[in-house]
């Protein structure tokens, strides 16, 4: 069941859902807007590697802007701060962005009950785009659980992003290797 607006800011008032900074005027009916952040990362590699972590640089976005190209992987991150104690969120683009062919993530639209944490995006764009901080770049639609979680993403201990970090946070997934040396 997706959460309504009114359910979303009940779910606020009772601690089970965190968004901070709040913006009343980023509340849909079923969803909430989110802002893009003023950093993206970029990896400076000339390949990736999924066993080992990969080189990346911190872009700054100035205030009047800043040109995406397309063939990049830009790891953008979210002006909000959430929690989900109760429910599960999902991030989606909103449809004014896809128009200018920016996609907000390239697999990871769901979160887990327990996330704590600002967002990183997957950021690709289709042609040069200019993108600013602040700009509203997605929105998160929540879903009410069945039951509660036996464990929530914070309290699995293979959960790799659970440092709070304003900044877009590169893939961790070479963590998944760490204990396997035969895989």
């Amino acid at each position: 069941m997706i959460l309504s607006d009114k359910a979303i800011l009940e779910m606020i008032e009772r601690g089970e859902l965190v968004i901070e900074p709040f913006r009343r005027e980023a509340l849909g009916s079923n969803s909430y807007d989110v802002h893009l952040g003023k950093h993206l990362r970029i990896y400076s590699a000339p390949y990736l590697d999924a066993r080992r972590p990969n080189p990346s640089t911190i872009l700054t976005i100035p205030p009047e802007g800043l040109f995406l190209s397309p063939g990049i992987l830009y790891l953008g991150v979210t002006e909000e701060y959430t929690e989900t104690h109760t429910c599960v969120p999902f991030l989606e683009g909103k449809s004014s962005i896809g128009r200018l062919g920016i996609q907000i993530h390239a697999t990871a639209s769901k979160g887990d009950v327990g996330f704590r944490n600002h967002w990183t995006l997957e950021i690709s764009v289709l042609q040069p785009v200019r993108v600013y901080p602040g700009m509203p770049i997605g929105q998160l639609i929540f879903h009410a659980l069945e039951r509660p979680a036996e464990k929530t993403y914070h309290q699995r201990e293979n959960a790799h992003y659970t440092e709070r970090s304003p900044l877009p946070v590169p893939s961790l997934y070479w963590k998944t290797f760490k204990n396997h040396a035969n895989t």
